[in-house]
């Protein structure tokens, strides 16, 4: 059969539109020609039912310049030899595209596909995309001819749901013989109304008189009125932080069930919850932190339910387990180094107990052999981890390097190492059966989990250790100066190596993704920034304050002679330190310091060998502990004007930010400054975002489109010029948090947020709204009589009536999700609230590491039996048309 394409694009002179057909494997190109009034149209011979293709720009010398990400799909019938298909450019960014994921599926149920009946008779196929999240409403289409119901809402015939948010409709035209022109509504079969028509133009279809011909109109996209679209309301919360009856001083995956019943109670239909991927690394307190796992795949035993094992806990040892479980459980806060000793010593116990029944299990097994590709190697490591008394292969006795098939023996009944590798196998099976149950109770009420995917991982994590080849373990990531810290935030990390990854096809990434979508259907891409660009350091740092941005277009010799700037590499690129320097950092004691810690040479100083960097500085200092020099110390060690990178070719150089805050940059003449400055301002606001948006569009539109969940970005900090556009483009929400404008104005206005975003008051990374109003008695005071609109002084404390007003705006916004740190509910009731409002903050960005330990004050059984509380949220969340 004949396909005859027509797509209606603007291209630039020189350039084409061609089509791409994938038939299973093979793709083939076909040039498009150029027709009229922006048209395009090619044919091509195809005989198969369906239909996969994306159509290309190229350019003169046959490079693509942009492409669609989003492919189209078409299903063929054998009525026909002849099939004219209208097409618009399929943009990431319809509705269709970002609306149709995981979040609707949920919201349907048990979906069933009905079946378009195209006949000989019939002249047109309409086909549109539309995520309609209530079951009861149907898409109609109506126009201007008997068929389609002479634009009378009572006759327009009503399409069929062959796929997810796809609606299809044949009819016979052929007495029709003008413009076809039509919209498309959408009908509540419950209510038997019609809910909206579309807005805009009518579409246009043409006449089509000929028999063996059917005209297709694969439409782009249903014009939603706000109103229809999705919008939602939820509550963030780490799982760690739940508190039940039947924890273990920690939350833990079956509690999500008791949060999700809270949720359906309270209207909210999202809960979006931290990383829970394993950490373990010292089983100490500094492995609360989620953000540094060991694995991207493996997940947190400290979320294992030990009553909900499939065995159940040694007689001997159930009443030590009660004392135990009571004790941690009347904890303010989690004590992480007491639950998961306690959880090890129980887990093991009933692995030992039950090990021969275990590792018989066939859908163990079968688990074990469906993950091995990530399961075996975590497990090793797990195993060396602990043998070795440390996460650092570089430091193991063996296997510092990974070699799959040494590991492979671990597996061996016969190996010493066999039952410590099933062990950890094992938890990970239970710990997937107990998620995957808290997921599925989850959606059976109708509500959406939202993930949070790390940028980093930890240094010697079981995914260094196996793929070193993808990771820069010569660097560290972290973030440069923001409103969380002074000094920039070093998370220690290793970097990315991309253009590794990029040979592979991002298949590490793919798999990650694969991985969070088993249980999630949205996903939250923590620093979404670190796939434009990343804030890198040497080794020898400590302090997020001497990174510069990777990939960057550095500052050159070059550059520096043609500014007329006197570049000297001991002057811009060593610490300046003088005697004055000296003087205001250690007053009387600056010649002790100076003999002890630095040389002089020509006028200044430098640190001697041993103390030249802030790591070393940092070592010396564990063993002689004197906080206030050691401060002042660092603090020199960062007194630079340019940061050195080697690039493979050449030495090439970043100026350090705030470089005009550093007392070397004071020291400078006038007129020296001045160019320095005008050096740092192109530096880091004009040259790099044509580098930084081509990187983002290289890797992300690759990534979104192995998945279907719905995808958010944390977009906060430095943000690039480049971003929003490229968030935009590729239908990722941002986040907006008011505290946090990225426009220059003291706070953020929930209500001009736009459809593509995510509002909140507040976040894990920020204080508590009822911290927040104490923060600063200027501004709070503003946001008092501006924002919430109150007259007089504002009180000294965020009152629950103020709460629900701050609470309200955010839901009554245009943002597709309105989703709230379940304190800042609490901050909304008297009754409910928590009295010591310090307790609540659970994580500060501007001390690292940081102890992650916040639990909520109530357990989720009384919580469910605050009817008045309950009410109230639910009352404010149905009242912002909310889902």
């Amino acid at each position: 059969m004949k396909l005859y394409f027509t797509i209606n694009y603007g291209t630039e002179f020189g350039q084409r539109l061609a089509i791409q057909v994938s038939e299973g494997k093979n793709v083939k190109t076909h040039d498009l020609h150029f027709s009229d009034n922006r048209n395009w149209k090619g044919e091509i011979d195809f005989f198969s039912k369906s239909i996969e293709y994306k159509y290309l720009v190229l350019d003169a010398n046959n490079q693509i310049i942009n492409e669609e990400i989003c492919h189209h799909r078409l299903n063929f019938v054998n009525n026909f030899q002849e099939y004219n298909i209208y097409d618009v450019w399929n943009n990431k960014n319809f509705p269709e595209n970002y609306l149709n994921n995981k979040i609707l599926q949920n919201k349907l149920g048990d979906f069933k596909a009905e079946k378009v009946a195209i006949l000989k008779k019939h002249t047109h196929h309409f086909r549109i995309e539309a995520p309609l999240y209530s079951p009861d409403w149907k898409v109609v289409i109506l126009g201007n001819n008997e068929a389609l119901g002479n634009w009378n809402y009572a006759d327009a015939p009503k399409m069929a749901q062959t796929s997810v948010g796809v609606w299809e409709l044949a009819v016979d035209l052929k007495k029709h013989k003008e413009f076809v022109q039509y919209k498309y509504g959408i009908f509540d079969e419950k209510k038997g109304e019609f809910i909206a028509v579309e807005y805009g133009e009518n579409r246009l279809a043409f006449p089509n008189q000929y028999a063996e011909v059917l005209q297709v109109h694969a439409d782009h996209y249903f014009r939603f009125n706000a109103e229809q679209l999705y919008k939602a309301a939820g509550v963030a919360i780490p799982v760690f932080s739940l508190r039940s009856e039947n924890g273990f001083g920690v939350g833990e995956f079956a509690d999500i069930k008791k949060l999700a019943d809270w949720a359906h109670k309270t209207n909210l239909s999202i809960i979006q919850i931290l990383p829970i991927n394993d950490t373990t690394a010292n089983y100490s307190w500094t492995d609360s932190y989620p953000y540094a796992a060991i694995s991207v795949y493996a997940l947190h035993p400290q979320y294992l339910s030990l009553e909900n094992l499939q065995f159940s806990i040694p007689e001997d040892l159930k009443v030590e387990y009660k004392h135990k479980k009571d004790e941690l459980n009347a904890e303010k806060f989690v004590d992480y180094e007491q639950m998961i000793s306690g959880k090890w010593k129980f887990i093991k116990a009933v692995f030992e107990e039950n090990k021969s029944e275990i590792l018989k299990d066939k859908d163990f097994l079968k688990f074990l052999k469906e993950n091995a590709d990530w399961l075996k190697p975590y497990a090793a490591f797990c195993v060396l981890r602990d043998k070795n008394n440390t996460p650092n292969f570089n430091n193991w006795k063996t296997h510092k390097k990974y070699v799959a098939g040494k590991i492979s023996q671990f597996f061996d009944a016969k190996h010493a190492e066999f039952e410590g590798v099933m062990l950890h196998s094992w938890v990970q099976y239970q710990l997937h059966l107990q998620l995957k149950d808290a997921v599925d109770y989850t959606h059976g009420l109708g509500i959406s989990l939202k993930g949070d995917l790390p940028i980093g991982i930890y240094r010697f994590s079981a995914d260094a250790w196996t793929e070193p080849e993808l990771f820069g373990m010569d660097f560290q990531a972290g973030a440069p100066p923001d409103e969380f810290s002074d000094l920039g935030q070093n998370w220690e990390f290793p970097t990315y190596n991309w253009e590794v990854m990029k040979e592979n096809n991002y298949d590490w990434w793919k798999k990650r993704f694969n991985v969070i979508a088993r249980y999630f259907d949205a996903m939250r891409i923590d620093h979404i920034l670190g796939f434009f660009r990343i804030w890198r350091m040497p080794m020898t740092a400590t302090q997020g304050i001497l990174g510069y941005f990777y990939p960057a277009v550095p500052v050159t010799l070059q550059e520096f002679s043609a500014r007329h700037i006197p570049f000297n590499y001991d002057r811009y690129c060593r610490p300046f330190i003088n005697d004055q320097i000296l003087w205001d950092n250690f007053g009387y004691e600056k010649e002790a310091i100076a003999e002890h810690f630095l040389y002089q040479e020509n006028g200044v100083y430098h640190f001697k060998p041993e103390y030249d960097s802030q790591r070393k500085l940092v070592d010396y200092f564990k063993t002689h502990p004197r906080d206030w020099m050691e401060e002042k110390l660092i603090s020199l060690a960062a007194n630079v004007l340019f940061l050195t990178e080697n690039n493979g070719e050449d030495i090439v150089y970043h100026p350090r930010f705030n470089i005009q805050k550093t007392s070397s940059y004071q020291h400078l003449s006038d007129w020296e400054k001045n160019a320095l400055h005008e050096l740092y301002i192109d530096y880091f606001f004009r040259r790099q975002d044509g580098l930084w948006h081509e990187k983002a569009m290289e890797k992300l539109p690759m990534l979104l489109s192995a998945t279907d969940m719905l995808i958010c970005g944390e977009d906060l900090g430095l943000v690039p010029d480049c971003v929003p556009g490229v968030m935009d483009a590729l239908g990722i929400t941002a986040l907006k948090v008011q505290r946090s404008p990225k426009e220059d104005v003291p706070y953020y206005n929930p209500q001009n947020a736009g459809y593509m975003n995510v509002v909140t008051a507040s976040s894990h990374d920020s204080s508590t709204l009822r911290q927040w109003w104490k923060e600063n008695r200027e501004l709070t005071q503003n946001y008092y009589n501006n924002q919430l609109n109150q007259y007089g002084t504002a009180p000294s404390e965020l009152l629950p009536e103020l709460a629900e007003i701050i609470m309200k705006q955010h839901l009554h916004s245009q943002a597709m999700l309105a989703i709230f740190p379940i304190q800042e509910y609490f901050a909304t009731d008297y009754e409910i609230v928590n009295p010591y409002a310090d307790d609540e903050r659970i994580n500060n960005p501007a001390v690292f590491p940081h102890y992650w330990r916040y639990r909520m004050h109530i357990a989720l059984e009384d919580l469910l039996q605050k009817e008045h509380f309950n009410d109230k949220i639910a009352q404010f969340v149905s009242e912002s048309n909310r889902q």
